[in-house]
């Protein structure tokens, strides 16, 4: 019990810059306790004390503000960040060096007894504040949620996910050189160059309009030049594409 304590604490020294000691992450962190409580909870559920499991993790909830199912699966190393709201419910399954921040919901969408509700977190995924993942499907390693993303379907190993309903970011070759430089944290979910898909085809569908409106123009003044009239049009507002490209950012 001992060993997995302390081997809890030097993750969160590595992975939080506030930490300051050892101490400090033992007295202080909710997180921390939350994890240590459910471990007794989840002891009890298992060798079938199923009523002490419920109140020790309803104990655990008010002292933290975190709620764990006594059910629920958590491997090694886990960070529970700030945790304030924090719900995990009975079935899902959380794997090791995983990172969850506040106000994060692992929900179930089946009412049917008895049956994997919930999702599974495969190693290292990061679940940034507010995030709801619900539905028993996988989020695969190393994947990130975005803060208040709304996750319902299965998340690819190192993509990331982000919006309502969430969007998939999927791994490139500029991303894997970033997860390089950051292999254990990305504070709340967030990437160097986590842009949003929809952003992005917004973006360049403004830069295609743009581009054909300036071919238009010059197919005008060509055809003004060789003597061919052309019917005017009533003159709207000029495309403006930087206007609108910070617009979608």
């Amino acid at each position: 019990m001992f060993s997995r304590l302390r081997e809890d604490i030097a993750s969160i020294m590595a992975r939080d810059p506030a930490a300051r000691s050892s101490w400090e992450v033992l007295t202080c962190y909710p997180g921390l306790h939350a994890i240590v409580l459910h471990r007794w909870s989840s002891a009890c559920w298992r060798h079938g004390f199923k009523w002490m499991g419920r109140f020790i993790s309803h104990m655990a909830r008010g002292l933290t503000g975190i709620e764990i199912h006594p059910g629920a699966t958590i491997g090694r190393r886990v960070f529970i960040d700030h945790g304030f709201g924090v719900v995990i419910g009975e079935t899902a399954d959380i794997g090791d060096d995983c990172t969850i921040y506040q106000g994060v919901t692992l929900g179930g969408t089946s009412l049917s007894k008895g049956t994997k509700r919930h999702p599974t977190l495969e190693r290292g995924v990061i679940i940034g504040a507010g995030a709801k993942v619900l539905g028993s499907f996988t989020v695969g390693e190393g994947a990130k949620i975005g803060s208040n993303a709304v996750v319902v379907k299965e998340v690819p190993a190192g993509a990331t996910a982000v919006g309502n309903p969430a969007r998939i970011i999927e791994k490139t070759a500029a991303t894997e050189r970033e997860d390089a430089t950051a292999k254990m944290f990305a504070a709340y979910g967030l990437t160097a160059n986590g842009d949003d898909p929809l952003s992005k085809a917004l973006h360049g569908l403004i830069d295609n309009a743009s581009s054909q409106e300036l071919q238009l123009v010059k197919i005008l003044e060509a055809l003004k030049a060789a003597g061919i009239a052309c019917e005017t049009v009533v003159e709207l507002d000029k495309f403006n594409p930087e206007k609108l490209n910070k617009l979608v950012e």
